[in-house]
């Protein structure tokens, strides 16, 4: 069946704002994910894979991305992406994150060739589409190894003198489909330890970066990048 993206995704890249707005919240993300060299990221909810290159400019050929979209369409988009440039360290898996579990994850990135934990992971506008986000992050969150970090780009209504454009940022995320009200960088704030934050555009875009707790008891995944 077609997914709310079918006809929308060829144009995705376009006509969402990317450019004037939310581009300076995936810098800022990245900038704060701090990928590195060898690292294998998880980009949940990919879309057309707006994040690659600037994951690949930290990651190099040693590193991985593995590309996570409940939309097929948004999916081909992204595989055009990496095959017109030529990216053999990207792996794209269908999925959604709210139902697929840690264990699910982990035999997937198996088949795909990856490995079953990863050093970071980053969602950028993604989780604020799902209605149990919170589910999505703690099942991301289980795949990371030990002190791995996470970090959530998403949007709220502007702050301080760009409340003014609030009209414009709520109509921008019903259009998206996104809840501006479900501020899931706050599972960051709860959750992670030496959480970074940063905001853009007025408030509008609201990043967090932090580490996911060393495990405790029996609990422990190997170390990996």
């Amino acid at each position: 069946m077609p997914d709310k993206y079918t006809r929308f995704a060829p144009f995705y890249d376009a006509l969402s704002g990317e450019w004037p707005v939310y581009r300076a919240g995936r810098v800022r993300g990245i900038r704060a994910l701090q990928p590195a060299p060898g690292d294998q990221i998880l980009d949940i909810g990919c879309g057309t894979g707006l994040n690659f290159a600037s994951l690949q400019a930290g990651i190099g050929k040693t590193g991985r991305i593995v590309g996570i979209d409940s939309s097929a369409a948004m999916l081909r988009q992204a595989r055009r992406r990496v095959q017109a440039r030529g990216w053999t360290n990207v792996a794209l898996i269908q999925a959604d994150a709210q139902t697929m579990t840690a264990a699910e994850l982990s035999s997937t990135l198996r088949h795909q060739g990856a490995r079953p934990h990863s050093a970071k992971a980053l969602a950028t506008y993604s989780l604020s589409l799902m209605p149990h986000w919170q589910t999505a992050f703690d099942h991301v969150c289980s795949t990371l190894v030990p002190g791995g970090t996470i970090c959530v780009v998403d949007m709220q209504r502007p702050l301080g003198a760009a409340r003014v454009l609030g009209w414009l940022a709520e109509a921008a995320c019903r259009l998206g489909g996104s809840d501006i009200t479900a501020h899931p960088w706050t599972a960051v704030e709860e959750q992670c330890t030496d959480v970074v934050p940063d905001q853009a555009r007025g408030g509008h875009l609201q990043i967090r970066a932090g580490r996911i707790p060393l495990p405790t008891g029996n609990r422990s995944h190997p170390s990996e990048r």
